[in-house]
């Protein structure tokens, strides 16, 4: 009866603990972005607490949250895409140049999003056909498509009429026409589409899929789970995010600019590191990647307002990565 009790009680710590962890996990980024809000607040208490730069922030969120979006499953399944920054600027290229050719701005947005696409299912057929690590496939993308950008744009901007944006240029408007939304429609939308993903990641059979492919692949492979057409799933996700992050960047500059988002790619993965992802594979969420987006974005409109430099910034989102990774890897070898 008391070896019964003691197994009883050693079963109970066991998911106390667990509990423990799963709730630290989803604090650590609500703690950051509390931490960012109060320092920048503290130190512009004018003007970084305003509705202005709130609209501002909400705005610059919108890339990095879409591009992070499609990054989160892509991490999650174990993967990690480092092109992302060059298929944005690539799309953002596709659809100035469909605006300068004549056609309207939904068909610029589907352009910049069906780049985005094939190039994400570029990447997940070399990684799943050639067996070619994604760190060497999305690198080698990175160039190709950032070179491709430059190319099909003569290496200068493209800059179509103004009044073919259309209503891209209010999708992205920080001060939007009807006044009842507060933000520019842009940011509802990645709202919107930020829900749909964390319900499909966590409520449909293929978000069960890409988790246990991150878990474990040999695993998944034995349960039956379909690796190669879930990967390449994932990859042109995270394409496609891209690609609408590029019509959005479009949206922003008026341009198609082909040296745009160089060096995005550390801010997307950051935003889902910070959020509880494990660049291990098998871990992470979408609210999570949400708050580490939102703070980044802080972090930036923060450091423009105090005056910092650019390199500053480059420097401690560095330092997050580095800081989350590690802690991530302690608690992996903790939990062995």
């Amino acid at each position: 009866m008391t070896e019964s009790n003691s197994t009883v009680e050693q079963a109970d710590r066991s998911v106390s603990r667990d509990w423990l962890r799963r709730l630290g996990r989803l604090a650590a980024p609500f703690i950051g972005l509390f931490l960012v809000l109060g320092i920048f607040t503290v130190i512009e208490p004018g003007s970084f607490p305003s509705v202005r730069n709130g609209q501002t922030i909400a705005v610059q969120t919108v890339v990095v949250g879409i591009g992070a979006l499609g990054m989160c499953f892509v991490i999650v399944c174990g993967g990690i895409d480092l092109s992302i920054g060059s298929v944005i600027a690539l799309a953002s290229v596709a659809g100035a140049m469909t605006l300068d050719a004549g056609y309207g701005p939904t068909a610029a947005m589907a352009m910049a999003g069906g780049t985005g696409a094939v190039c994400g299912l570029i990447n997940g057929g070399l990684v799943t056909a050639l067996r070619i690590p994604p760190f060497i496939v999305t690198l080698g993308m990175l160039g190709i498509a950032r070179g491709l950008a430059k190319l099909l744009a003569g290496n200068q901007r493209i800059a179509p009429p103004p009044e073919s944006l259309g209503w891209l240029e209010g999708f992205v408007d920080k001060t939007p026409e009807i006044a009842w939304l507060l933000v520019a429609p842009a940011a509802w939308c990645l709202l919107a589409i930020a829900i749909l993903a964390g319900f499909v990641l966590r409520r449909t059979a293929f978000g069960v899929q890409v988790v246990a492919i991150g878990s474990s692949e040999p695993t998944a492979r034995l349960c039956g789970v379909p690796v190669a057409r879930t990967k390449i799933l994932v990859y042109v996700l995270c394409g496609l995010g891209a690609g609408l992050a590029g019509a959005v960047t479009l949206g922003r500059l008026g341009v198609g600019d082909p040296t745009t988002a160089v060096g995005l790619e550390l801010q997307i993965i950051a935003a889902v590191v910070i959020g509880g992802a494990s660049l291990s594979g098998g871990e992470g969420g979408i609210l999570g990647t949400m708050i580490g987006a939102f703070m980044l974005s802080c972090l930036s409109a923060g450091c423009t307002l105090a005056g910092i430099d650019n390199s500053i910034q480059e420097i401690i989102i560095g330092g997050i990565i580095v800081a989350a990774v590690t802690i991530d890897g302690l608690r992996q070898r903790r939990n062995r």
